[in-house]
Formats: C-alpha cells, sequence, structure tokens
C-alpha cells in the first residue's frame, strides 16, 4: 500500500468511528428506547468485560481450553468472584485476584 492509501483508510475508519458514537448525540432525543431494551443495555457492560476476560482466564497460549486445576487463571479468576462476592469491592477484588495469582505462580 502507498502512503496515501495508508492515511485515507485512517480518515475513513475515523470518520466512522465518529459518526457512529455521535449518532446518539444527533437523533438521540427523537428515538424513544423501549424500556426493555433500556433494561437489557444495564447488562451491556458486564457482557463485554466477560467477553473480554474470559477467554483469558480459559484459554491456554496454544488456543485450547484447559478448565483443570493446572490451569491458574481460572482459579484465580474463581476465587477472585468469591471475594468479590463476600466483600463487594471491585478494587479489593482486583488486588486480591491478582495477589493471589502472584503467589500461586511462585508457590507452584
Amino acid at each position: 500500500m502507498a502512503d496515501w492509501e495508508i492515511w485515507l483508510v485512517i480518515l475513513v475508519l475515523a470518520l466512522a468511528t465518529a459518526c457512529t458514537r455521535s449518532s446518539f448525540w444527533l437523533i438521540g432525543h427523537h428515538i424513544t428506547i423501549p424500556k426493555r431494551v433500556q433494561e437489557m443495555l444495564r447488562y451491556a457492560p458486564a457482557c463485554a468485560l466477560a467477553a473480554i476476560v474470559a477467554p483469558d482466564l480459559i484459554l491456554a497460549a496454544d488456543g485450547k481450553a484447559v478448565l483443570d486445576a493446572s490451569n491458574l487463571k481460572l482459579i484465580s479468576g474463581v476465587v477472585a468472584t468469591i471475594y468479590y462476592l463476600l466483600r463487594r469491592n471491585m478494587l479489593e477484588t482486583i488486588i486480591f485476584g491478582m495477589a493471589f495469582f502472584t503467589a500461586l505462580r511462585l508457590i507452584l
């Protein structure tokens, strides 16, 4: 690709991103979102986070799922989830989960 083609692609992608992100500002007050859809959208951030984190916890470096005790990330994730359910503090959960994972790696 020539330099001008790369810059053109970057410009078009930036324009597409700006249009899609600003569409709610431009036409948001003209469209009424049903209450049921609004309720479902509350769960979108949690679903997106799970979609990002779950493959990292489950998949090994070769791309195969590892669901046994040898998967230290999965064990740490489960323990951190239990910690969160008991304490309900996200910052503490992140610190505890990372400390637990580091301790497992050092011990094993």
